[in-house]
């Protein structure tokens, strides 16, 4: 069975960023790696879904599917989406994924802004233009308990982050691949 992660983190943490350099490099090292990014899924397979709790759980359980039917395919899987909350990401558990927060404090994410989201969500109530229900301003964002890897992006570089993720994959894939090994 494939490697299944979800890097869960606030919008413009750096899950899709990170997620594409990490295929590109473990893909350089021979594994076969798909990237369920949620901003793609959102507008295809979910996008009859809003940002109430129950859709954002179900966007989770939709995206959790589709890793599982990739996985037959891949040695790894990568679900990169916010998935603000602790039971959807249990969800994503029950298929043995391993989770990684992604993280970085507000003030970074406010100054990147590459989509200008939050620039958005700060408008004042009522303003044309203001998002309201934006996940880590105006609706919650629940800290994961027990993530398997924590990686700041805040104050760390690019480089260092696939590195770090790198490191930990390779480490599990090892540990499985032994594993197997060992009852075979």
């Amino acid at each position: 069975m494939a490697l299944i992660i979800q890097m869960t983190g606030l919008s413009g943490s750096g899950k899709t960023t990170l997620s594409k350099m990490l295929k590109t490099t473990l893909g350089e090292d021979s594994y076969r790696v798909a990237l369920v990014d949620g901003d793609t899924y959102r507008a295809t397979l979910c996008k009859d879904l809003g940002f109430s709790k129950a859709d954002r759980i179900e966007n989770i359980r939709r995206l959790g599917v589709v890793a599982v039917e990739l996985s037959k395919e891949h040695d790894i899987v990568i679900i990169a989406a916010i998935n603000p909350y602790e039971e959807g990401r249990n969800i994503l558990l029950k298929y043995n994924s391993q989770l990684i927060y992604i993280k970085c404090d507000l003030q970074t994410l406010i100054e990147r802004d590459p989509k200008g989201l939050y620039k958005r969500a700060l408008l004042p109530e009522g303003q044309s233009g203001r998002i309201d229900q934006f996940t880590g301003i105006s609706d919650v964002f629940e800290i994961p308990q027990e993530p398997a890897i924590t990686i700041d992006t805040a104050n760390t570089s690019v480089e260092e982050c696939i590195a770090q993720l790198k490191v930990f994959i390779l480490k599990y894939m090892n540990c499985k691949n032994n594993e197997f090994f060992a009852t075979n």
